[in-house]
């Protein structure tokens, strides 16, 4: 064992699908760099010669893509470094650049004093024990040495090409769109007009304190002012991006939110009248009207673990041309590459639906159920997984047509379903419920209360 070169980065900011932390409490450029050498140091393993770097709007943007690049380049890989762009255009840049391996320095949904980073080395996204091994190799001083060079690129204009080229819409579009001060507001208002868009620009500015409100569109709360915005003005469909911009969310023109479950049914009705018999995959989450849906239109279904590590895993594995996740993450691999891209997403749903007289009613017309949001009950670290498994253990579910444990526990039944899964990146189980009517839905979430009481007496569920 060769003696270790750096102090060795706090084990809790290497989570399940990317590296996160509070900046400059555990998340310090020292860190960083240590994690950019083991990253490099992989990427050597892996016979990869350079990785593009690019970081999303927050303050503490420069000084740690700084940090990950100094470490990258101390094990002799070459670092290209593409600036302040979205999630997507990192890995984009991966494709277009030719190095096949990126790193996004993002905190993506989280607050302001949040920042990680999302990895691909080899065309593959780092997940589970990858990330986990990373730790080990700054533990182990498991570590390659060189100096690689430092180059810049520009990725902005060849994506705008890349997106015009293959999104046509057949009517001009007014939209709002609501980047929430993430990085996708440097970005989003001209994709959308190069399209032929006429935009209402909501928090385009990128700033990464996030003054006006949080951008994480999965929020109903978040999307109050796309919801204003229609509302006062003509435009007849709201878009808005997460904080690194590899989500979306859709709001109609007269106020409804449409989730990311039905709004893949719109995606993989497209798809399949282009790839028939395709397999469309969905997390765990997502509605159970989007099976029959798909079944419907000649597709396959296939229910999958909610992350988007582990979402384009499977892509991979199957060939399938769609997936999603409740999330808001899409991942087309019909026209584009497979990976997670909101402001990709947004294009392909406009050119959708502007092939409809009315976009309004061709959203409100998806079959839709009484349900919930995701609820979250919180617990202490490591006790979200011991109380799932003794769900799957004791709980009986009596009148459940199945129970499907892939990920978490869910509960069929003839007229709903409910979920609980522990989370894989915060300490808390992932609650939700949908129903064909308040009745059911109440008499699901019951059968849930009583099932969670029996295994873990006492908690403060949030339903």
């Amino acid at each position: 064992m060769t003696q270790r070169p750096y102090a060795l980065p706090a084990a809790e900011i290497f989570k399940a699908y990317d590296i996160r932390g509070i900046v400059d409490t555990v998340l310090t450029p020292e860190a960083v760099r240590a994690i950019g050498h083991a990253i490099g140091s992989e990427a050597v393993a892996r016979g990869q010669k350079a990785v593009a770097v690019g970081r999303d709007g927050r303050l503490s943007g420069p000084a740690l893509a700084g940090a990950l690049a100094d470490g990258i380049r101390a094990a002799g890989v070459d670092v290209i470094d593409i600036g302040c762009v979205p999630t997507p255009l990192t890995y984009f840049a991966a494709w277009q650049l030719g190095c096949d391996s990126c790193v996004s320095v993002t905190g993506s949904h989280n607050p302001p004093d949040y920042n990680g980073l999302k990895m691909v080395l080899g065309g593959q996204t780092l997940y589970g024990d990858m990330i986990q091994a990373l730790r080990r190799r700054i533990a182990d001083g498991d570590l390659a040495h060189g100096e690689g060079r430092l180059t810049q690129a520009d990725v902005t204009a060849a994506y705008l090409d890349r997106v015009a080229g293959d999104v046509k819409l057949a009517r001009p579009m007014k939209i709002v769109v609501d980047c929430g001060n993430g990085v996708a507001g440097g970005i989003a208002p001209a994709l959308f007009q190069r399209l032929g868009c006429e935009v209402v620009e909501l928090f385009c500015e990128v700033d990464g304190r996030f003054p006006n409100h949080h951008p994480d569109p999965s929020k109903p709360e978040n999307l109050q002012d796309v919801i204003r915005a229609l509302r006062d003005t003509d435009a007849e469909l709201g878009l808005a991006f997460d904080g690194d911009g590899d989500r979306l969310g859709v709001v109609t023109k007269d106020g409804e939110i449409i989730y990311p479950d039905r709004q893949l049914m719109l995606f993989a009705e497209d798809v399949l009248s282009r790839v028939p018999g395709g397999e469309i995959i969905f997390d765990v989450k997502c509605t159970r009207n989007l099976a029959g849906w798909v079944r419907a239109r000649g597709g396959k279904p296939t229910m999958w673990n909610t992350g988007h590590a582990l979402v384009k895993a499977k892509l991979k594995e199957t060939g399938a041309p769609l997936a999603g996740e409740m999330s808001g993450h899409m991942f087309f691999k019909e026209r584009w590459y497979g990976f997670d891209d909101g402001l990709y997403a947004g294009a392909r749903l406009l050119e959708i639906l502007s092939a409809r007289a009315d976009a309004n009613a061709a959203l409100k017309a998806l079959p839709n159920a009484v349900s919930t949001p995701e609820l979250n009950l919180k617990m202490a670290e490591g006790e979200p997984f011991e109380l799932v498994k003794r769900l799957k253990e004791a709980a009986r579910f009596d009148g459940a047509e199945e129970t499907i444990t892939i990920d978490g526990v869910r509960v069929e039944y003839a007229d709903g379903f409910g979920l609980a899964r522990p989370s894989n990146t915060t300490p808390v189980v992932v609650l939700r419920f949908e129903a064909d009517d308040a009745a059911a839905l109440a008499r699901i979430q019951a059968a849930f209360r009583d099932a969670i009481d029996g295994v873990w007496p006492g908690l403060k569920l949030p339903f």
